[in-house]
């Protein structure tokens, strides 16, 4: 199908009805996520600077090419452009200390049989959830190196990957790192005091990858837990259910599901009992 233009006069990069209609079912098809009609005008200045950069006159345009043979070339940009990415480290603060008091620290009592950890950082965005679980696993779990432990920090933003795996942030993102963590763990980078790199101790803790949560997923094994915070108030019902049990599947029994202060499981699921605030345990 073509989009087509409405007869009346439009601005310059006017998202029209029928071209927002073709974006936003587009990213719900592919993603899951949806996009409200209050969102529009949130589209469309994000996709601007795309029209410009591909030399575009309309979104009319931007959709045909999406549409045509060549549009999976454009599909990740759109992608980037559209998905949201508010994070910082430390954020929800009373997850971390159920991780380390509820689930390391007995873990820890376990060693050296049960040595392997598995967690999944699901919507990591730019990476400073994950780096913040590879703090609290590396310091609750010394020496780390006796220990089979792994991260995964995925999402579907290659730009927010990109910035993860470089592990490099802004003084002020890393001024909300407890101190205790930030002499151990965080350094400042060379030649340029306003940014600060995560060290290598925790980067290796940590694989970052591109995933679709919509899509079928490549892990093997079982994860003890998986923190997907504030990503499932961008689906609707039918794909937080669906999302919500595939975790379940992923999940060892008694694993550890955290999730954002305004999410829930209630009449989602009945595969996991509630172990705390926004955090839940795999029946």
């Amino acid at each position: 199908m073509t989009v087509g233009e409405s007869s009346a006069p439009r601005r310059e990069f006017e998202l029209g009805d029928r071209e927002f209609r073709y974006l936003a079912s587009f990213l719900t098809r592919e993603t899951g996520i949806v996009v409200t009609d209050h969102k529009r005008q949130m589209v469309s200045g994000r996709l601007v600077k795309r029209l410009r950069a591909l030399g575009m006159r309309s979104f009319t345009e931007y959709c045909d090419l999406i549409e045509g043979p060549d549009g999976h070339a454009e599909i990740e940009n759109l992608v980037n452009a559209l998905t949201t990415n508010i994070t910082q480290f430390f954020r929800e603060p009373h997850h971390f200390e159920h991780l380390r008091t509820r689930v390391l620290i007995p873990r820890a009592g376990e060693m050296p049989r049960r040595s392997r950890l598995r967690i999944w950082s699901a919507g990591c965005s730019s990476g400073q959830e994950p780096y913040t679980i590879a703090m609290i696993v590396a310091e609750t779990l010394r020496p780390i190196e006796g220990w089979d432990a792994l991260i995964l920090a995925t999402d579907i933003d290659t730009n927010m990957l990109a910035r993860g795996a470089a592990g490099q942030y802004s003084a002020e993102e890393g001024a909300t790192i407890p101190e205790t963590y930030r002499k151990r763990y965080v350094r400042r980078v060379h030649g340029d005091h306003d940014r600060v790199q995560m060290s290598d101790d925790l980067r290796r803790l940590i694989r970052f990858r591109r995933l679709n949560l919509h899509e079928p997923w490549p892990m093997k094994g079982l994860f003890d837990v998986v923190f997907c915070r504030n990503v499932a108030i961008y689906f609707d019902k039918p794909t937080q259910h669906r999302l919500f049990n595939r975790y379940a599947d992923v999940l060892v029994p008694g694993g550890m599901l955290y999730l954002g202060h305004a999410e829930s499981l209630i009449g989602l699921t009945d595969r996991f009992e509630m172990s705390d605030k926004t955090v839940y345990r795999r029946k």
